[in-house]
């Protein structure tokens, strides 16, 4: 018993632990994710700032108090309003000549930061990053610098940045865990808990303590050394601890992450209290489980025997019930057979029966009876006597009020009539004290009739309930049913209401969004330096990366409201290969990566469109998580279907997340630097999966990679049209748009400048670039442009009914773009069938351009015929 009790103690204790230490790893993994994001926040601004030319020339030569005083107004705007940080320009010895924070008693200006690592750092190495105790502000804070250059790459100082991490210990202390965080030399500079900040993890080695002095690192803090002993190694990333100093009552769950980008470590420590109970309360339970073994067997076979009970009650109560129904159909066959042995009056052959019985004869006189029926009718001895006539017993009845309301003498004479037609008979009659009869009648063969009277009152009262019962489950179903038709009603409509919020939403969001991105596309064009040219790449990657993730999420939008409509049709995998391959080969290329796509001349049934959408999401992960190898897409039958796979030789995904990775935002950390993805990539391939009717699958091992597979039901060969390759537009023209007048009609501002900026570095001529109601104002016979960009959405007024009322006072109509950030498929086909060009934003300028040149040589075809 007491091993049994170990034993169950040991295995609740894992089990817990291992749960806990998957969810707290979870929620370490989060506070690290804030950690380096509000470090992310700030990192680009000195890069940005290092190459101001103010700066610069500030660095080479004396400054007077005016240029001083100019420099810190400078630094105190580009640091805007935020007090979490302090931006300090440092020459090359290490002076600080202005800061940010100039306004204050503590300030940064005039002081030596020489001996400060990140400021010999940044004027060796270019860039530096240092965590400490600020000399003039006593306060910590994480330093990033970085090298101001020369036109020649001499170094002539350095911008810095102080970033306060405070607030970060505030949202910990939220938390009813430990967090710490520790730097290169174990020295705890983070923690929710003020006791337990600048605390030594391990004893500092002679030069690490050299170093912290020499820097000033943590100034006059005593680094008290942290007393604790590792109990056991937990399964998983943690072990079980116990602190002495500071003290702990009981035991802790520790985890630790490497935080990246830099030396430092993220701690959790998490009260394990309710994993010791349960595993204590397992004990008690196992050792209670051999008390009540012997309970448990008597109380099962209790259980049995009271099963065996109520299944023979039930048998018995069938039975009973169905020799009630025999009894009812067959007692008049035996009552008519008494009746025929009955002896005169109070017959002793009648007696057994349970009905009251009477039997006359054929002058309608009594010949015989027994007991129950004079119990039924409570007849007084006086009237039962062998040769009374029936009518007179009759009559006593109808004076009692037995015959029911009416004319009592015609009621007599009905049931004379009855008896002395020699009919068959049977009704139901109720009797004022509550008494339901079952009355039956036959003759007798040698003339007479007897008649049986069959107390039903408990059968009837019994079939009354249950027609109740019957009546109120009818109710409480129908109630139930209305309540959950309701409910439905309530959830479709809050989920309309959802769709249409997050697509207003997302389309207001892409607006901005298509401008800057414009803005962005024509950067490059203006900036001389690398520099300058890598910074405007890094804004163009951010901003392409919330066009992602908006344009997942009007996708998710579209596919729950039901509004993605799906064509399918049959088409060969070789076409969909060809897509996939051209668009993704760069990149992989980029990324050091081989991709091949292995020919296939198999016909698939699906959505072309749509399938190409999974394969590329597939694709796409399977780049950004692969850092060498190659990845291969190619195709494997199965019976009546086809598995389109994509193979890649990445880290591989662990078998507990193989499903997570399915749901929206989950992405896993293995992936590049620079490119993490939205993480509603696989959630959107899983959703169309279900649209089209495809399975989707996944196989990984760790180490070697990963398969993603979508089947697809095969299709049929001679339903595939062939194609005719045509003409690519570079042959027949080398600049259409050289000189092509455009109006383009958009309603926000900053859009309608970033893309006439655009149209015009292609050499185009912008007649006209103005809102709706300006562009009708314009509008007149014989000013009307060679092709017009139009926005969907103008204001109040909808941008096909503009084109409508334009080409109306053109008296023609010239070849028309809708640039809209609603994808909405109906809108998509309506452009098709006019031969109107369709584009969504956010506007991509070489989808633009490319759409631009087609519409023009389409149009230059147009005229030819």
């Amino acid at each position: 018993m007491l091993l049994c009790m170990f034993a169950a103690s040991r295995i609740a204790l894992q089990t817990s632990l291992h749960d806990e230490s998957q969810s707290v790893q979870r929620q370490l993994t989060l506070y690290a994710q804030a950690m380096v994001q509000r470090v992310d926040r700030y990192r680009t601004l000195p890069e940005v700032l290092a190459l101001d030319h103010q700066l610069k020339d500030a660095l080479t030569h004396p400054l007077s108090a005016a240029e001083v005083d100019k420099l810190n107004r400078k630094l105190e705007q580009a640091n805007g309003a935020s007090r979490a940080s302090t931006l300090t320009l440092i020459d090359k010895n290490g002076k600080a000549l202005a800061a940010s924070n100039w306004r204050g008693s503590h300030t940064n200006v005039g002081e030596d930061y020489s001996f400060r690592p990140y400021v010999t750092q940044a004027l060796s190495h270019g860039s530096g990053r240092f965590y400490g105790i600020g000399m003039t502000t006593g306060l910590p804070g994480y330093f990033l610098s970085q090298a101001i250059r020369a036109d020649d790459g001499s170094v002539l100082g350095l911008i810095a940045i102080k970033i306060l991490l405070q607030e970060l210990e505030g949202e910990w202390r939220q938390s009813p865990d430990i967090v710490l965080a520790s730097d290169e030399h174990g020295v705890v500079f983070l923690s929710n808990r003020d006791e337990w900040r600048y605390r030594l993890l391990q004893p500092l080695s002679a030069k690490d303590e050299q170093e912290v002095q020499d820097t000033h690192q943590y100034a006059d803090q005593t680094l008290q050394p942290l007393s604790y002993r590792i109990n056991q190694t937990s399964e998983g990333s943690g072990v079980l601890a116990s602190f002495s100093q500071p003290q702990l009552a009981d035991p802790v769950l520790w985890l630790r992450m490497d935080l990246p980008e830099s030396s430092w470590q993220l701690h959790l420590l998490h009260d394990i209290g309710h994993n010791q109970s349960t595993s204590h309360w397992a004990a008690i339970a196992a050792g209670g489980l051999w008390l009540a073994a012997s309970l448990l067997v008597l109380y099962i076979r209790q259980r049995q025997r009271l099963a065996a009970l109520r299944q023979r009650s039930r048998k018995e109560l069938e039975t009973v019930l169905h020799q009630h129904a025999q009894e009812l159909r067959t007692a008049q066959d035996g009552i008519v057979q008494a009746a025929k042995q009955a002896d005169t009056g109070l017959s002793r052959s009648l007696q057994h029966l349970p009905q009251g019985v009477v039997v006359v004869d054929p002058q309608l006189r009594l010949v015989a009876w027994n007991s129950r029926y004079i119990e039924l009718f409570r007849y007084p001895p006086e009237l039962m006597h062998v040769g009374q006539p029936i009518e007179t017993l009759i009559r006593h009845n109808a004076k009692r009020g037995l015959l029911g309301k009416g004319d009592v003498d015609q009621a007599i004479q009905r049931r004379l009539e009855h008896l002395r037609s020699g009919s068959p008979h049977l009704h139901e009659s109720a009797k004022g004290d509550g008494t339901v009869l079952e009355i039956r009648g036959n003759p007798l063969p040698d003339g007479g009739f007897v008649t049986s009277y069959a107390d039903i009152t408990s059968y009837k009262n019994t079939a009354r309930e249950l027609r109740n019962l019957a009546d109120t489950l009818e109710q409480r179903i129908a109630e139930r049913t209305h309540d959950l038709a309701q409910a439905k009603q309530d959830a479709e409509r809050a989920n309309r209401y959802k769709t249409r919020f997050v697509a207003s939403a997302v389309h207001d969001l892409l607006q901005p969004l298509n401008a800057a991105r414009i803005f962005t596309s024509l950067l490059p064009a203006y900036l001389q330096d690398d520099a300058g040219r890598q910074l405007a790449q890094r804004v163009d990657k951010s901003l392409a990366s919330q066009d992602a993730i908006l344009t997942s999420l009007l996708d998710i939008s579209r596919m729950e409201s039901g509004q993605l409509e799906v064509h399918v049709r049959d088409f060969t995998v070789s076409s969909l290969l060809e897509v996939v391959h051209n668009n993704f080969a760069l990149q992989a290329e980029h990324e050091g990566l081989s991709l091949r796509c292995i020919p296939s001349q198999l016909v698939v049934r699906s959505d072309e469109a749509l399938l190409r959408r999974i394969l590329q999401n597939f694709v796409s992960n399977a780049i950004r998580y692969s850092h060498k190898g190659r990845i291969v897409v190619g195709c494997r039958r199965h019976g009546d279907h086809v598995h389109i796979e994509v193979h890649d030789q990445g880290p591989g995904i662990p078998p507990a997340l193989q499903k997570e990775i399915f749901e929206e935002f989950r992405r896993l950390d293995e992936g590049h630097a620079d490119d993490r993805g939205t993480g509603l990539g696989l959630a959107i391939v899983e959703r169309l999966g279900k649209l089209l009717g495809h399975e989707i699958g996944l196989r990984s091992t760790l180490g070697k990679g990963s398969i993603f597979w979508v089947s697809v039901p095969l299709g049929n060969a001679a339903a595939v049209a062939p194609t005719l390759q045509e003409p690519s537009p570079s042959a027949r023209s080398d600049s259409p748009l050289q000189g092509a007048a455009i109006w383009y009609v958009e309603d926000d501002p900053p859009t309608r400048d970033a893309t006439c900026a655009l149209l015009q570095r292609w050499g185009c001529e912008v007649l006209l670039a103005a809102n709706a109601p300006e562009a009708l104002a314009y509008a007149k016979p014989g000013n009307a442009p060679q092709l017009v960009l139009l926005d969907v959405h103008l204001g109040q007024l909808y941008g096909p009914d503009v084109y409508a009322q334009l080409c109306d006072r053109w008296g023609q109509q010239p070849p028309v773009i809708l640039l809209t950030a609603e994808g909405d498929s109906t809108l998509r086909r309506q452009a098709a069938e006019r031969g109107w060009g369709f584009l969504a934003k956010p506007v991509r300028p070489p989808a633009l351009r490319a759409l631009m040149s087609q519409t023009f040589l389409r149009g230059l075809e147009g005229g030819g015929d």
